[in-house]
């Protein structure tokens, strides 16, 4: 019987909810900070030395540096992850994502010391990517594995809030900082929100201390322990045997992660460069359309419990494949309310339905020995492919079309589709319990066990 010094399953469960919840609000806030930088600040900063134009595109990229470290992330923490567990990676990858965050903060201008500050900006960027590598998955995989059968929808469903919930800290420190530093907020005023990552990193340490790894996981050691098969490197196992699981993750991933930065991070910089709007009005339509998808992304992993994972999904792709055009439409207005509309449409309906099933769907189609690499690979994989460069890519299309919008209307639907159409392969495993996903040497064949 627990005593008042152990932990109850409930609470072993809900910490480690918390720390997956947690700890993706915190590094995602990291995150979204450098792509707001680089959308305001960055392209005169670092890089005075190239026309303005052409100055803010090699900033948006800056922030696309970083997923080329993401892969490279997620195969050091899957397999981290995959044999010696998953808290002791997640803490690591937390740890490097803090350590580059706050340094970013410190990094003197290019007119302090030259070429050597956009190289050394770039060089932390890759570090947080390297770090963001290894953290979906884990958060990911501790809220599922953790999660009753009948509600891993919901419960994988809390870690995709870090995604918009750092968005909307992010966005609201750096609209603090511009309202204490005022004028300075171009030459000091930036650096705050960087340095104030440190703070919340605390709480961070101290939610994935207080968390334990999962039954699952567990079990699934002491078969590694004693099986020779399965001592080979977890990667290695899903490029052999895992291929379509793979395949239906990496394109899976289509819908939601460049259009993501295509309403967030390019839309502050089309706001401000192309339409010449205060920052404030991509700032406060960030953060307002954060806030709803926050509460939405909950409510959708709880109807994939329900309706099934890829039902939700191909829906949630249907509205953004309708609703693309209109948002657009509403954003090149240049009108407070209607970049707020358009981008709260976005987020709140297509962007939180694709989003929010992707943790159960992809846990359910790896087994436990390798559910960290397949899916932190697959995820990251999508996000060199199409993720990493969509801000700088959307505004070299704005820069093509002679400031229209088509061709990035045009990119963000044909993505979606592409993303549906993969969606469509995955197995519908909602009711199968975790350990048994893989029991019987599946290889991209899970319906191969009988449903219980």
């Amino acid at each position: 019987m627990p005593t008042a010094a152990t932990p109850t399953p409930e609470q072993l469960r809900r910490r480690s909810l918390q720390s997956g919840t947690i700890g993706a609000i915190v590094e995602w806030y990291e995150y979204t900070i450098y792509g707001t930088a680089a959308a305001l600040v960055f392209g005169h900063l670092f890089f005075p030395n190239l026309s303005p134009g052409i100055g803010q595109i090699v900033s948006l990229a800056s922030f696309g540096v970083g997923f080329l470290a993401r892969p490279i992330g997620a195969f050091v923490a899957g397999h981290l992850g995959d044999r010696i567990g998953r808290k002791s990676t997640l803490i690591l990858t937390f740890s490097i994502m803090t350590v580059a965050t706050a340094a970013i903060g410190l990094v003197p201008t290019y007119e302090q010391i030259g070429v050597a500050a956009p190289l050394l900006l770039c060089v932390l960027r890759l570090a947080q990517g390297f770090a963001v590598g290894g953290e979906w998955g884990g958060a990911a995989i501790v809220a599922v594995e953790n999660a009753p059968r009948k509600r891993r929808g919901y419960f994988g469903a809390w870690p995709q809030i870090g995604v918009s919930a750092g968005l909307l800290l992010g966005t609201a420190a750096v609209s603090l900082a511009s309202w204490l530093s005022g004028d300075a907020f171009d030459e000091w005023g930036w650096r705050l929100p960087f340095l104030l990552s440190v703070i919340l990193a605390g709480v961070g340490f101290f939610i994935r201390l207080r968390a334990t790894e999962s039954p699952a996981f567990l079990e699934e050691k002491r078969k590694m322990d004693a099986e020779l098969e399965r001592r080979k490197a977890p990667a290695a196992v899903v490029f052999r045997d895992h291929r379509k699981a793979l395949l239906i993750t990496v394109f899976g991933r289509f819908a939601e992660a460049g259009n993501y930065y295509l309403f967030t991070t390019f839309i502050l910089s089309y706001v401000t460069t192309t339409l010449g709007a205060p920052k404030s009005y991509g700032l406060t339509a960030s953060m307002i359309g954060a806030a709803v998808n926050i509460v939405m992304i909950p409510v959708f992993g709880a109807v994939s419990d329900r309706i099934g994972r890829v039902r939700t999904f191909l829906i949630g792709g249907a509205l953004i494949v309708l609703t693309t055009w209109p948002v657009f439409a509403l954003v090149h207005t240049g009108q407070l309310w209607a970049i707020v509309a358009g981008v709260v449409l976005f987020l709140a309906l297509g962007h939180a339905m694709v989003y929010a099933p992707l943790p159960a769907l992809y846990c359910e189609m790896f087994p436990t020995a390798v559910r960290y690499s397949g899916i932190s690979i697959g995820y990251q994989m999508a996000s060199i492919l199409l993720a990493s460069f969509t801000p700088a890519l959307a505004g070299a299309m704005v820069l093509w079309a002679d400031g229209s919008l088509w061709m990035v209307i045009a990119f963000a639907v044909v993505t979606t589709v592409i993303s549906m159409v993969a969606i469509a392969f995955a197995p519908d495993l909602r009711d199968r319990e975790l350990s048994e996903i893989g029991a019987a040497g599946e290889r991209d064949a899970p319906e191969a066990v009988p449903a219980r």
